[in-house]
């Protein structure tokens, strides 16, 4: 009976034995089918690298573009003002210079053509030096581009051109137009450096709606700027 005992305490003792060894050999296999193999982790880390540098790379190139942008802004923005500054630059020496002008046209206004015709030789001459003068003046002006404009009889008045002196009682012509030129205006490249001083007709015949129109319609679009 002891000899039974013995054998079955033996045959447990080895199936225990054989439960563990088989626990044991089981382990290593769930360790490996738990943590991914070194060549996908290289996979999955190089794909995250690759990702993170798209990104960074279309970060530089939002910021080179907006640099880029930015600086052709600034370069066409301080071309404009080089030439401004070359064209408008002398506004306040040609205002000035334009005294001179209205003196030289007020003092050839005085002579008449009568007058000039019965002048001896000596006046003649010095007349005609100073019609030859205020003509270089002009051209000198209109090189550094500053032109004279002079209203005409009938135009219709324009405030961004002209300046009402007074008013004309004349039946002849259309209210609100042009009846006498005063002053002669200047532009200086596209802005306003003098306007015109006019005298405005009133009391005259209406202009029709039509006339309006077709004077609205060949006046030119553009308002010039005054120039500070």
């Amino acid at each position: 009976m002891r000899g039974r005992v013995a054998t079955k305490l033996q045959n447990g003792t080895n199936q225990m034995t054989d439960t563990r060894g088989a626990n044991v050999e089981a382990e290593p296999d769930t360790a490996e089918a738990a943590d991914p193999a070194p060549a996908d982790r290289g996979e999955a880390t190089a794909a995250a690298l690759i990702e993170t540098l798209g990104r960074e790379a279309a970060d530089l190139k939002d910021k080179l573009l907006r640099t880029l942008a930015e600086m052709e802004n600034l370069r066409r923005r301080t071309e404009r003002e080089i030439a401004e500054s070359r064209i408008y630059g002398v506004a306040s020496f040609a205002r000035d210079i334009l005294a001179v002008a209205d003196n030289m046209d007020r003092a050839l206004q005085m002579l008449r053509a009568e007058l000039k015709e019965k002048a001896d030789a000596g006046v003649k001459a010095l007349l005609d030096g100073v019609e030859l003068t205020e003509r270089e003046l002009l051209k000198v002006l209109e090189k550094h581009g500053v032109r004279k404009f002079e209203p005409q009889p009938r135009e219709k008045f324009d405030p961004n051109l002209h300046q009402a002196m007074y008013e004309v009682p004349d039946p002849t012509l259309p209210p609100g137009t042009v009846a006498q030129v005063v002053q002669a205006g200047y532009m200086i490249g596209e802005r306003m450096l003098r306007p015109a001083l006019v005298a405005v007709a009133k009391g005259g015949p209406k202009v029709a709606a039509d006339s309006m129109a077709n004077d609205n319609a060949d006046a030119d679009p553009p308002r010039p700027d005054p120039v500070g």
